[in-house]
């Protein structure tokens, strides 16, 4: 999944941030519980108010990201 969120990055950088969280760093821990965030790979996609518009757990295709991220965006 990396290279396809890095490539995404690299992509859409300019337009939106990408924040990458690190499951057994101690410091993460309210973000994994206020996210229920539990195994790897698990994707959000974020609004700016902070609400969750669409999550993944699992391989995602590049073309599903994309898409939900064009989408965000166009919003």
């Amino acid at each position: 999944m990396a290279p396809i969120v890095h490539g995404l990055e690299a992509d859409y950088g300019d337009q939106m941030n990408f924040v990458y969280l690190d499951i057994d760093d101690p410091a993460n821990d309210p973000f994994k519980e206020a996210l229920h965030y539990r195994v790897q790979p698990h994707i959000f996609l974020i609004d700016e108010k902070g609400n969750v518009i669409q999550q993944w757990l699992g391989y995602v295709k590049e073309q599903d990201l994309r898409a939900a991220i064009q989408a965000a965006l166009a919003n």
